[in-house]
């Protein structure tokens, strides 16, 4: 069931009279999401959904489609042609203050108004502003429940990069020099095992490889050379649809011993991510508003200190929930910097990378924001690089 007193304690806590919802096709998977509406069901006729923060919502259907919110409580407004549907509009925008929609120009992952659209509902007299922070706290915030969902998950992934190097180092020691995609392969035969699921398979990626952080296997893939560096980088969540992710990356180098410009470059990302911790909990401690943009740009300025800034290839973190790139605050100042501050619940990763032309690494933790204090969940972060 759709919470819209949770819906409605945000609007007021962003100080907005209201937060519109609107679709056709099902083109807004987020408002799809929030409002629970199955992406089978009939969305051919725009409909439209108001929380106001002092009164009852509003429905606007089509009626070819009247039921397509009868699962939402409300009072039902029923058009049948373009100008009943402006004038039901004029009708709703009168007395609105700012109301939110799904736009932004700032978080792009929220923006599904399209611009005729939004430009409809500015002339029938909305004032709209962008939903972000909405839906941030409806999202992006993890509750009791969510947050012991998360810690189990990311308690088992840190198992499972724990086994899955075991079983790499045995086959090292062998001579059998597994290829990349049988390592991904056992992770993925751990994740039935531990009842995870993921949208998408795990990263592995040795040598030269490594230097893409988003490197897609092709096939088999590299066989894992001795002396190489490999990244593995694996999410999951319990399998259920409210479950919440864990995401983390374990850096390692297929020798005994690490070679001194790749224990310069993860030394630095280990202090870059200590950073971040710190920096967070400092502002929680001392009651300071922080802001992912902030987060970034502390950890930008001590990799670009050590020489290591041309190589930064990606924002220091993203938000997690029931989507492993979630919908809370992200820890970007550059990408699509994220001034959206760090609240009680917000749950992120903290990865800072460096990639070179040779090989890159990346050292991945998840922290939640739970009274006040930042946890990091799953597990001891990665201090020293994996070696055989």
């Amino acid at each position: 069931m759709v919470d819209i007193g949770k819906a409605k304690r945000a609007i007021a806590e962003e100080k907005l009279s209201g937060w519109l919802f609107f679709n056709l096709h099902h083109r807004d998977s987020l408002s799809d999401r929030i409002l629970e509406i199955p992406g089978e069901s009939h969305n051919s006729r725009p409909w439209l959904y108001l929380i106001r923060r002092e009164s009852v919502p509003v429905i606007v259907v089509h009626g070819i489609e009247a039921g397509a919110l009868d699962h939402l409580p409300g009072e039902k407004r029923v058009y049948s042609s373009r100008s009943s549907f402006l004038e039901i509009l004029r009708e709703l925008a009168r007395g609105e203050e700012a109301t939110a929609a799904q736009f932004s120009s700032k978080v792009p992952f929220i923006s599904f108004l399209d611009h005729g659209t939004a430009g409809v509902l500015s002339e029938c007299g909305f004032n709209l502003t962008p939903s972000d922070n909405l839906v941030q706290r409806f999202l992006g915030l993890l509750d009791k429940r969510a947050i012991e969902s998360h810690e189990t998950a990311a308690t088992k992934l840190y198992a499972i990069i724990e086994e899955t190097w075991d079983r790499i180092r045995k086959s090292m020691k062998k001579n059998l020099l597994p290829c990349e995609g049988e390592v991904q392969q056992w992770i993925l035969e751990l994740f039935q095992r531990e009842g995870l699921y993921s949208d998408f398979p795990p990263l592995v990626a040795v040598g030269k490889n490594t230097s893409d952080p988003h490197y897609l296997l092709r096939g088999a893939g590299d066989k894992l050379e001795a002396g190489a560096v490999l990244q593995l980088d694996i999410w999951a969540r319990l399998k259920g649809q409210d479950s919440v992710y864990g995401d983390i990356s374990w850096g390692g180098v297929l020798a005994r011993s690490v070679p001194e410009e790749v224990a310069a470059v993860f030394d630095t990302l280990v202090a870059a991510r200590e950073l971040a911790v710190a920096f967070i909990a400092q502002a929680f401690k001392s009651k300071k508003p922080v802001s992912g943009f902030e987060v970034d740009q502390r950890v930008r300025s001590l990799i670009t200190e050590r020489g290591y800034g041309e190589f930064l290839l990606h924002r220091t973190g993203h938000a997690i929930d029931a989507e492993v790139h979630g919908y809370g605050v992200n820890l970007d100042s550059v990408e699509f910097p994220d001034a959206r501050l760090i609240l009680e619940g917000s749950c992120f990763s903290i990865e800072p990378g460096i990639y070179t032309a040779n090989f890159g690494l990346r050292t991945e933790i998840n922290v939640y924001i739970k009274n006040s204090k930042a946890v990091i969940s799953g597990g001891s972060p990665q201090q020293r690089l994996l070696t055989l």
